[in-house]
C-alpha cells in the first residue's frame, strides 16, 4: 500500500450528512470537527516543533488543524523555518518546491496522527490586502491555476479546503478570485475534499456564497468577544438558512486574547470565555467547533514579532486549560445520537417578573445565555447553563415514561446522576455550586434508552 493509500485507509474521506446538517465519514459515521487555529504552522515551525504541536493536539482530542499555505505574517518577506519562501520571486505561478515539501511533511504527519488539515490555500491579504502585509497576488486566472495545482498535489491527503482568510469580499473581482480558486481545487482533486470559506470577524461565508455548489458547509468567524450577542446568535441563523448546510464557528474568541481587542480595559479571555462559545455554537446547531489560543495561532516565540501582545510562548500555551476542555464538549455530543440532534431553546422555560414580556430573564443574554439542544426523536435533551441559577425545562419533547437526569461538568468532563422523574411537564433544576459563575450542562434522557453517563462512549 502506498503512503497516500495508507493515509486514505486511516482517515477516509468526508462528506455532508444526508440531512445536510453534519459532516460524516463516507460510511456515514459522524465526524466531529474539533479544530485548532494554527494559521502560521507551515511557515513558522521546524519539523520537530510541528511534530510536538501536532502530537499534543491529537492527544487533546482535536480532529482538524487550520493552517494557511500562504500565511499571514508579521513580515511580508519572511521565509519558513528553513529559509524557504512559498513562491519563487513572489510569482504565484512558481510555487517553491522546497517550501511545499515542508508543507507535505506536516500534512503527512498530521494524517499519521488521525488529524485532518483545514488547509487555506492563502491568507486573505493576498487577494484583498485591506490590512496586513500582503502583497496582493491573485487574479481570477492565476487563482484557477493555483487551485488546480494544489488540488492535484493534495488529492489523496486528508484535508478540508478553507478559502478566504479573514478578509471581506468587497468587489466583483474578489468574488471571481474565490470562485476561480474553488473551481481549480475541484478540478485538481476531483471533488475529493469538502470546501468552505473563512470570513472576517462577525461575518459568515453564507452572506457571500451560501447558494453556491462548491460551498459544502458554512463557516463563521464569531470573533474575539465574550458576550453571546448577535455574533454567536448567528450560528443558529446560519443553521436556519435554506438550502440547509452544516455550519461551524471557525474562529471564536481565542484563549488569552484581548477581549474585543481592548486590553487592558476589558481584560483577556480565560478558559471560561472559550468554553461558553463551544456550547453556544454546538447547541445552536453547529456540526463542530474551533478553538484557538492567542499565542498558538501566531506561534509566538523569541525573535518573532508579536501580534496584539501575546502573554506566553506557544509551547507553554499548548497546555492552557481551555484547550484541554474542548474535548469534553466533543465527548458529550458523541455520547448521544449525533445525526438527529437539533437546536432548541424553547425547552428552557422563560420566567417573567410581573408578567411582563420585557422582564424575561431566560434564556438570558451576554455571559449568562442559556441554550438547548435535543434529539429530534425525543431520546435526550441538553441545556447549557453558564451560571448556576435555578431554571426549568419542559420535558414534553422526550419519549418514554421516565426521565434520567445528569449534571455534566464542562470543566472536567465528569458526569453525576441527578435523579429520575416521571416524563412530562416542567421540571425545575438547580445546578451545583448555586449562585456562582460556574457552567454546567443538564442532560435529560429517556431512561428506557439506557444511555451511558454523558461524555462516555
Amino acid at each position: 500500500m502506498t503512503d497516500a493509500n495508507a493515509m486514505r485507509a486511516n482517515n477516509g474521506t468526508l462528506r455532508v450528512s444526508d440531512n445536510r446538517r453534519f459532516l460524516v465519514h463516507q460510511d456515514g459515521r459522524p465526524f466531529f470537527y474539533l479544530g485548532d487555529t494554527a494559521w502560521r504552522l507551515f511557515c513558522y515551525l521546524k519539523r520537530e516543533e510541528a511534530d510536538h504541536y501536532l502530537q499534543t493536539r491529537a492527544d487533546q482530542g482535536f480532529t482538524v488543524i487550520q493552517a494557511s499555505i500562504l500565511a499571514e505574517k508579521s513580515e511580508a518577506d519572511r521565509p519558513n523555518a528553513y529559509g524557504q519562501m512559498e513562491l519563487i520571486d513572489g510569482d504565484i505561478a512558481c510555487p517553491n518546491e522546497r517550501y511545499f515539501q515542508h508543507v507535505d511533511y506536516i500534512v503527512n504527519k498530521a494524517a499519521s496522527l488521525g488529524l485532518w488539515i483545514g488547509m487555506l490555500p492563502t491568507w486573505g491579504d493576498r487577494w484583498n490586502r485591506k490590512w496586513g502585509t500582503g502583497p496582493e497576488l491573485f487574479t481570477p486566472d492565476n487563482a484557477l491555476a493555483y487551485g488546480r495545482w494544489l488540488g492535484r498535489r493534495y488529492r489523496d491527503r486528508p484535508l478540508i479546503w478553507i478559502l478566504g482568510g479573514d478578509r471581506p469580499v468587497e468587489t466583483d473581482v474578489h468574488a471571481r478570485i474565490i470562485r476561480a480558486m474553488a473551481r481549480g481545487l475541484r478540478e485538481g482533486d476531483g471533488g475529493e475534499h469538502l470546501m468552505t470559506f473563512h470570513p472576517c470577524g462577525g461575518e459568515t461565508s453564507a452572506q457571500y456564497f451560501h447558494a453556491e455548489e462548491w460551498l459544502d458547509f458554512n463557516m463563521r468567524q464569531n470573533g474575539h468577544e465574550v458576550l453571546f450577542g448577535p455574533r454567536y446568535a448567528g450560528t443558529r441563523a446560519d443553521y436556519d438558512r435554506l438550502p440547509p448546510k452544516p455550519v461551524i464557528d471557525g474562529e471564536p474568541i481565542y484563549e488569552g486574547h484581548p477581549v474585543c481587542f481592548n486590553a487592558p480595559a476589558q481584560g483577556r479571555s480565560i478558559a471560561a470565555d472559550v468554553r461558553r462559545p463551544l456550547y453556544w455554537d454546538l447547541f445552536g446547531g453547529a456540526c463542530g467547533h474551533t478553538y484557538g489560543h492567542h499565542s498558538v495561532w501566531q506561534f509566538m516565540a523569541e525573535g518573532n514579532k508579536p501580534v496584539n501582545q501575546p502573554l506566553m510562548s506557544w509551547p507553554d500555551a499548548l497546555s492552557a486549560p481551555g484547550a484541554a476542555q474542548m474535548v469534553h464538549g466533543r465527548r458529550l455530543i458523541e455520547s448521544r445520537p449525533v445525526l438527529s440532534r437539533i437546536p432548541d431553546d424553547s425547552m428552557i422555560v422563560a420566567h417573567r417578573y410581573g408578567g411582563e414580556e420585557i422582564a424575561t430573564y431566560l434564556p438570558g443574554a451576554g455571559l449568562r445565555r442559556f441554550v438547548g439542544t435535543r434529539d429530534a426523536g425525543g431520546s435526550y435533551l441538553m441545556v447549557y447553563a453558564p451560571v448556576s441559577i435555578p431554571f426549568e425545562v419542559d420535558t414534553g419533547t422526550l419519549t418514554g415514561g421516565t426521565v434520567r437526569a445528569w449534571w455534566f461538568n464542562p470543566r472536567t468532563g465528569g458526569a453525576d446522576a441527578a435523579g429520575t422523574f416521571p416524563r412530562g411537564g416542567v421540571l425545575r433544576f438547580q445546578p451545583p455550586d448555586p449562585g456562582e459563575m460556574v457552567d454546567w450542562v443538564l442532560v435529560l434522557d429517556d431512561a428506557d434508552r439506557g444511555y451511558p453517563p454523558p461524555g462516555r462512549p
